[in-house]
C-alpha cells in the first residue's frame, strides 16, 4: 500500500479529518491503513486482548483509553496477537509497553506514551462506538491512514 498522509490531506481537503499530532509511533510498521474498529476502555485491556484475538482483516483497532497515562493498554503479547490475526495497526489514546518488542513486530502502533505498568483485567469496556479524541471522530468502518507525518481519517477508502 503506497500513500502519504500529506498527499491525502492535500488531495481530499475537507473530505478528510487530520488528527492532532499527539501520538508517537511504536510499531515495526511505519505506514498502515485500514477500516476502523473501535473500543472504549479505561485502564483495563481485557477487551483489547479479546478483540485482537479475532481476525483483523486488515483493520485498524482504535482504542480510546481516555488518555490515561497511568498504565499500558497494549504490550508485546498483544502486538504479536495483532500480527498473527491480520490487524494492520493499533491506535491507543493511552499508553503501551514492551516498546522494544513492539518495534520488532510487523504492525503499526501509535500511542501517547510508554508506561511499564500493566492494566487491570476486569473485562470492562465497550466496542463499536464512535469515539472522539485528537480533534477527530473515529467511526467504525471509516478508514484510517497513518504514516510518519500523522493520521488522516476518511469515510471511505482513498486508494
Amino acid at each position: 500500500m503506497t500513500f502519504q498522509t500529506t498527499d491525502l490531506s492535500d488531495d481530499h481537503g475537507d473530505k478528510v479529518q487530520v488528527a492532532d499530532p499527539l501520538f508517537r509511533h511504536f510499531g515495526g510498521r511505519a505506514r498502515f491503513a485500514g477500516p476502523i474498529a473501535t473500543l472504549k476502555v479505561f485502564e483495563d485491556n481485557s477487551l483489547v486482548r479479546s478483540t485482537l484475538e479475532t481476525p483483523g482483516h486488515g483493520r485498524v483497532l482504535v482504542v480510546d483509553g481516555g488518555g490515561s497515562l497511568r498504565c499500558a493498554l497494549v504490550g508485546g503479547q498483544l502486538g504479536e496477537l495483532a500480527v498473527q490475526n491480520g490487524w494492520s495497526g493499533i491506535v491507543v489514546f493511552g499508553c503501551v509497553r514492551d516498546t522494544v518488542e513492539l518495534q520488532a513486530q510487523d504492525v503499526g502502533i501509535y500511542a501517547l506514551a510508554a508506561h511499564p505498568k500493566k492494566s487491570v483485567k476486569k473485562g470492562e469496556g465497550s466496542e463499536g462506538l464512535i469515539v472522539h479524541f485528537a480533534g477527530v471522530r473515529f467511526v467504525p468502518g471509516h478508514w484510517l491512514y497513518a504514516d510518519e507525518d500523522g493520521m488522516v481519517l476518511a469515510p471511505e477508502s482513498l486508494h
